[in-house]
């Protein structure tokens, strides 16, 4: 898990993929967890809207750690 300013962000495990979630909304499927962060980090996840205003949100912008090991564990 990740909490950003719009938001905690979490990286889960479910059929043999890990997938990236923010909101309760799945924003891709990958073989590792370093994966999703990659493309969190860049900005090549699926679209992220603002949760309160529904505005669109380049989560390069979120300030991730590049490393999935630096995120928080639960």
């Amino acid at each position: 898990m990740w909490n950003t300013k719009i938001g905690p962000f979490y990286i889960g495990y479910k059929n043999g993929r890990y997938h990236a979630i923010f909101n309760n909304h799945g924003l891709g499927k990958y073989e590792h967890p370093q994966h999703a962060v990659d493309d969190l980090v860049c900005s090549a996840t699926y679209s992220v809207l603002h949760p309160e205003t529904s505005e669109p949100v380049d989560t390069d912008e979120l300030g991730f750690p590049e490393d999935f090991l630096d995120w928080e564990r639960m």
